[in-house]
């Protein structure tokens, strides 16, 4: 997943043609935080933060996410408010500090 759909922390749902990752759509902020989730239970806290501030710093002037982020216009996409996003948001956050149990 990382090599094939990760580009700058940021990581997409999926590739749809040979176009540049960015081209078809805009990165899926749900994705970029269970990919820091899952640095964060292999062990790489460095990546797992980096995948974690990357994707979190992906909101309004409000603090809200949509589901998507055009990487290159840095402008939210799809649909907003995204609570799924904020929810993972939240777990994520409470892991990477310690406080969401699991293995790490």
């Amino acid at each position: 997943m990382r090599d094939q759909l990760a580009q700058e922390e940021y990581v997409y749902r999926f590739r749809h043609d040979e176009r540049p990752l960015g081209d078809a759509e805009g990165a899926f902020l749900l994705c970029g935080f269970v990919m820091a989730l899952a640095e964060h239970e292999q062990g790489d806290e460095l990546s797992a933060v980096r995948y974690f501030e990357r994707n979190r710093a992906a909101c309004g002037p409000p603090g809200l996410m949509s589901e998507e982020y055009d990487v290159a216009q840095r402008q939210l996409r799809g649909n907003l408010p995204q609570a799924f996003v904020h929810a993972l948001l939240l777990e994520c956050a409470a892991r990477l500090a310690g406080g969401g149990g699991g293995s790490g």
